[in-house]
């Protein structure tokens, strides 16, 4: 991707990724990041079925080399590592490499992608942010799953997936108020390709699963292609907590009892 002089540079240019430091290997050189234009669906089949379907975008993105837009546009997408883990961390990375030596994980600088919205014109509401973690060689090496509800909680889900993308974890956070925390999640999370295809689905003993799906398209991450994405979703990470309110409301209407919420989680607790 070319690269041109910080702030620099028409509206139409392309996406500047810094890059920190030089890639250990040839499969760790810094990879241009990428938008999905996607549609989120959630399928619910009991006691009333019910399906929220929202279209949005999100970022793909090397977590060492995050985006940097033209000055004008930055309002538009920034990453903040105070948004994800514990929010304590110097960067994203460092956060990442925290919770992982938790779980006695090092990726001795590896790779890893991450999949999420960015902070939009000053809010950001991540229900789900994925990170695809590599190690030195360039081997994948786990993908972590972290979890962010709509009371000011998050929960970060340690994931090996097959060589499909096929993962399970027992559910150990409050998300939806009308599901108690109990079942398993079968989660299906390829690495985003030219397609973006992913799955979750919430098993509980004697009920339907509930399922949630992320559909998409790889475009590159140019400022005229951010322009266009940003007017036909505008605030799109309040649109997205907006909408799962919204749907809150009319499952509350239709007589779903709502569950109750355990004690406050901190940001550190993870499985």
């Amino acid at each position: 991707m070319p690269q041109r002089r910080r702030g620099g540079g028409s509206a139409g240019g392309d996406v500047v990724t810094p890059a920190p430091h030089a890639p250990h290997t040839p499969s760790e050189r810094p990879r241009p990041p990428a938008l999905y234009p996607c549609t989120v669906r959630h399928v619910r089949r009991a006691p009333v079925r019910h399906v929220l379907r929202h279209r949005t975008y999100l970022w793909l993105a090397d977590l060492d080399h995050l985006p940097e837009l033209p000055r004008l546009l930055r309002p538009l997408a920034r990453f903040s590592p105070r948004d994800h883990f514990t929010g304590r961390a110097p960067t994203l990375r460092a956060a990442l490499d925290g919770f992982l030596a938790g779980h006695g994980i090092d990726l001795d600088g590896g790779r890893v992608t991450m999949l999420a919205h960015a902070r939009v014109l000053g809010h950001v509401f991540n229900p789900l942010t994925l990170y695809w973690c590599h190690d030195r060689e360039g081997a994948p090496r786990c993908v972590v799953a972290e979890v962010h509800n709509t009371y000011g909680e998050r929960h970060a889900y340690l994931l090996h997936p097959t060589d499909t993308g096929t993962a399970s974890v027992a559910k150990d956070f409050y998300v939806s108020p009308f599901f108690p925390v109990d079942g398993h999640y079968a989660m299906r999370l390829p690495p985003p390709a030219e397609r973006l295809h992913l799955t979750v689905k919430l098993d509980r003993p004697g009920s339907p699963p509930f399922t949630a799906t992320v559909t998409g398209a790889r475009r590159p991450a140019t400022a005229s292609a951010l322009l266009r994405l940003t007017l036909r979703h505008p605030f799109s990470t309040l649109a997205v907590s907006a909408a799962i309110r919204f749907h809150g409301i009319r499952l509350y209407l239709r007589g779903l009892p709502v569950q109750p919420r355990p004690g406050r989680r901190t940001p550190e607790s993870a499985t």
